[in-house]
């Protein structure tokens, strides 16, 4: 017999946007379910240290971290469910979901934390450096780069805009692209060719992250000419990829309006999305700044947002009646 649960609060994801939705929702006495999906706790399950989120004055624990927050959740009163949700109806109320083993969710709201991944180049040897002088979040990480030579990946705005940022902490950028010309944007260009911090490698790929010492760290970076096949290395301590990311949205393809990038679009200082009674919070609608302290602040206000949506439903509902 198919499983079936029911929830005035339906949650996807349980990164710092779906477990904080998960918090404000259950102080509201909304009794959220959060589907945890294939990654719990989210991208900073694979962070290490973790320095720039407030109310620390030492640095913690990415893991540590998400398990307080699931912690609080559960002791409030969240309900978390481990499942990978491959069906979505949100054609009517309740919207109805279906898990992976067939486990049918019904939610009167439903709020979207599925949250983003990072593009990586898929090196076995950048796998190999994580957190050990490869990453692909500068604003994350850039302050462990202070005084020390790094290298950013890429030719897009993430890119340019990465280089730029680490050059608060770092005396000596250089900016390695695969291609003769940048696509970001010109503005961004003219400020990055403007920067003395910065120099650009053009026409080269990374095929390996060089590791090294004594405890193992990044060291250099071995490059690949695009044209000519030559290689060559640069030595470097941070070697930063700014490729792009993956809204985790593909579910929701034909069900909500996406962006170019495929990003949720929601209506702006909101977290609605194209359907009423579904909102998204965290990396899945935020290009821009990715951060756990602002996917935290997106999901209080999805769970706000949805329990204002409630009472107003729940408003028009007796209305009608007396009507």
């Amino acid at each position: 017999m198919t499983e079936t649960h029911s929830t005035r609060m339906l949650i996807l994801g349980s990164g710092p946007a779906g477990l904080s939705a998960a918090i404000y929702g259950a102080r509201a006495g909304l009794s959220p379910i959060v589907v945890q999906g294939i990654q719990p706790g989210g991208q900073l399950m694979t962070t290490t240290d973790v320095e720039n989120y407030p109310g620390f004055r030492e640095v913690i624990q990415g893991p540590w971290l998400m398990q307080e927050m699931q912690a609080q959740a559960e002791h409030v009163g969240a309900q978390m469910l481990y499942d990978t949700i491959v069906e979505v109806d949100l054609t009517q109320r309740p919207f109805r979901l279906v898990g992976d083993g067939g486990t049918v969710y019904l939610g009167d709201t439903l709020v979207i934390a599925t949250g983003a991944q990072a593009k990586w180049l898929g090196l076995d040897s950048e796998e190999a450096m994580k957190g050990k002088g490869a990453s692909a979040c500068a604003t994350c990480d850039g302050f462990f780069y202070r005084g020390k030579k790094v290298a950013v990946i890429g030719g897009g705005n993430t890119a340019v805009e990465e280089a730029l940022y680490l050059t608060n902490h770092s005396p000596d950028v250089t900016l390695i692209h695969r291609r003769d010309a940048l696509r970001a944007e010109k503005i961004l260009q003219q400020r990055l060719f403007a920067n003395e911090r910065i120099s650009t490698l053009w026409n080269k790929e990374v095929v390996e992250f060089v590791g090294g010492g004594d405890p193992e760290g990044l060291v250099a970076l071995r490059l690949r000419d695009t044209v000519t096949g030559a290689e060559s290395t640069i030595d470097v301590e941070g070697g930063f990829v700014a490729i792009g990311h993956h809204p985790a949205t593909e579910l929701f393809r034909g069900h909500l309006e996406l962006d170019a990038d495929s990003y949720i679009t929601v209506e702006s200082g909101t977290t609605r999305t194209s359907v009423p009674g579904v909102f998204a919070c965290g990396d899945v609608m935020d290009k821009v700044y990715r951060q756990a302290i602002t996917a935290a602040g997106t999901g209080c206000m999805a769970a706000l947002d949805a329990e204002r949506f409630l009472a107003e439903a729940e408003f028009e509902a007796m209305a009608e009646a007396v009507a």
